[in-house]
């Protein structure tokens, strides 16, 4: 009789911090460790996580969403937790942990079958700081995004007339990584990046129990993460097309 398969591709949702924190330590040759190597190992999980935000775009941290648009407002803030925005006014459609905006469009009709966008550019600081009226009313057209310790800012120009406060602003944004939290909880990592974020746990605990190993740790984490950054995103086709040219006589 044939061996069954388990049926199941959740290992990434079932696999908890306490096991990759395992996991990790098994790895650098620790098989026995004390309450305070568990909370360190957890610290360094966190501070991993950060660091992915230097190293591109996750493509499974990018969201999208709509700001209601309010006649004459140019600035919309959107806070990093609960804790940091006082009121559902500073964090338009309850949306937290906004690293930065990639694009967005001024939409109408959002809910109809009509619905309709119009293409917004992102501006830099330069070009936002040199419009002359940046209250004067319109319909917007382009966004410039600053980004806080403790928020991300969308300041849009021209703000809302009385005819396009009725529309949104939808965008898609990456957002933050979730903390790591309760030693039961899963990550918020897709089951791609499972084993370049044991590797690289690892390699943050060597450097603090095993530095003879940080060298060897470090390598083997490059190579996994770089494996899994380059699967990450969605394949496309791409079209290239030779330029016709017709020297003048």
């Amino acid at each position: 009789m044939a061996n069954t398969t388990s049926d199941t591709t959740t290992f990434d949702k079932t696999f908890s911090i306490d096991e990759i924190v395992e996991e990790a330590y098994e790895r650098i040759g620790v098989l026995d460790y004390s309450g305070f190597q568990l909370k360190t190992a957890r610290r360094s999980l966190n501070i991993m996580f950060q660091e992915w935000g230097n190293r591109g775009l996750h493509y499974w941290e990018v969201g999208e969403a709509d700001i209601n648009l309010v006649e004459g407002q140019a600035e919309y803030k959107f806070f990093r937790s609960t804790a940091d925005g006082t009121s559902a006014t500073s964090n338009p459609n309850g949306i937290y942990g906004i690293s930065d905006v990639l694009e967005a469009q001024l939409r109408s009709n959002r809910t109809a079958t009509d619905q309709s966008d119009s293409p917004m550019t992102k501006v830099d600081r330069s070009t936002y700081a040199a419009f002359s009226n940046k209250l004067s009313q319109g319909a917007p057209n382009q966004y410039w995004v600053q980004r806080f310790i403790d928020h991300v800012s969308i300041s849009v120009y021209p703000t809302p007339d009385s005819t396009n406060a009725s529309k949104d602003m939808h965008f898609y944004y990456i957002k933050r990584i979730q903390d790591v939290g309760s030693y039961t909880n899963a990550t918020d990592v897709p089951f791609r990046f499972v084993p370049c974020m044991v590797a690289g746990l690892a390699y943050y605990l060597s450097q603090k129990f095993k530095p003879e190993m940080t060298q060897q740790m470090k390598l083997l984490y490059e190579d996994e993460l770089a494996r899994a950054l380059a699967e990450d995103g969605s394949a496309s086709s791409t079209f290239i097309t030779p330029k016709a040219y017709y020297p003048g006589t």
